[in-house]
């Protein structure tokens, strides 16, 4: 068997992994001229980091990354609202990663390029169509000029080629661009004295305006780290188009920035001093999709953020494509037939990933922020009296069991 992946982003990059590690044979192809490490700071929860570590990653993953060990959720005023440990120190078997998005997947691509060796990735070539057969399936792929680069041949088609998928559109014609909520996310990294533990991670506010600060590497002396930040705030209803499109190499502009920064007041981090000290960051307008009905269409199927693309929030976007992958190579080891395997596999991974796009799009277990801040909006003096534990734990675990990674053994936090 072999496969044809689109996309050399985690998912795709991940999927050829784990297709290698099953003795199916792939080849990848990249629009991109090469494979950059782009993008700032993500959390890898530990569902996906156990997949990873499947695959003989963790040492390499330790060396460009923080073990994430605990989670505040705060209001945007400071207060505390939930405190909990995270990956191992949270009864999971493997780590949570706070890490350099682009460092992540240069991880992989090495994997990727020793194992597969560098002729099975192709940079450089833009998917243009593709056609099935009973025998298989055909993808024609183009240069940057418009002249055709190469006609691949296998016996199915991976989709992984992001939220402006050439696979999905042609899947689903007449979709329409992505869907905005309104929402802002301005991202951005800088070396920046250790917080707390030094391996603590902040989200402070809720859906309509956010704070997001952690770790995802050592900095320039043992006393700082480089550490990620992110703004989310909402400058419109959804309504209408966002006002640059989708995407994460677009520079922020520190005039637009700035004036919501000072909405925050986060006592662990001299917030508005960490943004102001970052030379430059990026914004991306918070786009989805609405989930789709299927995936897959004979021998072709969708993976990560080009099945299932999801607001920021929980941390789940890139885990959920390696959970995919892992999934996706299961069902093609173990089916009869290719079609068969990519039913299974769609019929396992669609409902949850719908359910997590839909709890998302709610605030997903940041929602708990949400609701003390919708009861007490200029704050509180005994959360309790606002929110018990109980009702606040129901919206964290929740979520973490929706998303498949709630700790098999978990001690009350705060």
């Amino acid at each position: 068997m072999k496969a044809i992946i689109v996309g050399g982003g985690i998912g795709g990059l991940t999927t050829a992994l784990m297709l290698r590690a099953r003795g199916i044979s792939c080849e990848l192809f990249e629009q991109a001229e090469t494979i950059r490490e782009l993008g700032v700071g993500i959390n890898t929860l530990p569902h996906a980091i156990r997949e990873l570590a499947g695959l003989g990653l963790l040492d390499a993953l330790d060396k460009v990354a923080i073990r994430t060990y605990e989670l505040f959720y705060l209001t945007r005023h400071g207060q505390q609202v939930w405190h909990e440990k995270r990956g191992l120190d949270a009864g999971h078997e493997v780590p949570q990663f706070s890490v350099h998005r682009g460092r992540l997947q240069g991880v992989i691509y090495q994997a990727v390029v020793e194992r597969l060796g560098s002729e099975a990735i192709h940079t450089g070539c833009r998917l243009g169509a593709f056609t099935q057969d009973e025998g298989g399936v055909a993808a024609y792929f183009f240069d940057r000029a418009g002249q055709h680069a190469h006609t691949a041949r296998g016996d199915i088609l991976i989709g992984a080629d992001g939220i402006h998928s050439k696979v999905r559109e042609t899947l689903i014609p007449n979709e329409g661009p992505p869907c905005w909520n309104g929402l802002m996310l301005w991202r951005g990294a800088a070396d920046w004295p250790a917080f707390l533990t030094g391996r603590s991670m902040i989200i402070a506010g809720g859906l309509n305006a956010k704070a997001v600060i952690y770790p995802i590497a050592e900095g320039s002396s043992p006393a700082s780290r480089l550490t990620n930040w992110a703004v989310m705030v909402r400058i419109g209803d959804g309504a209408s188009p966002p006002p640059r499109r989708e995407g994460w190499s677009n520079l922020g502009r520190r005039e637009e920035l700035m004036p919501h920064v000072a909405g925050f007041s986060i006592p662990q981090v001299d917030f508005a001093a960490l943004v102001g000290a970052t030379a430059e960051f990026w914004e991306y307008p918070c786009c989805d999709r609405d989930p789709l009905p299927y995936w897959t269409s004979g021998r072709v199927t969708l993976l990560g953020d080009a099945a299932h693309p999801m607001y920021p929030v929980g941390s789940n976007g890139a885990s959920q494509a390696i959970l995919d992958a892992r999934c996706l190579a299961d069902a093609l080891a173990r089916s009869e037939h290719p079609r068969q395997a990519l039913v299974a596999y769609e019929r396992q991974r669609l409902p949850m990933t719908a359910d997590i796009v839909a709890s998302n799009r709610r605030g997903g277990p940041e929602g708990v922020i949400d609701a003390v801040e919708q009861i007490a909006p200029q704050g509180f003096t005994d959360i309790e009296s606002i929110l018990s534990y109980e009702a606040r734990e129901a919206i964290v675990r929740g979520y973490a069991a929706k998303a498949g990674f709630a700790a098999r053994v978990v001690a009350r936090q705060s």
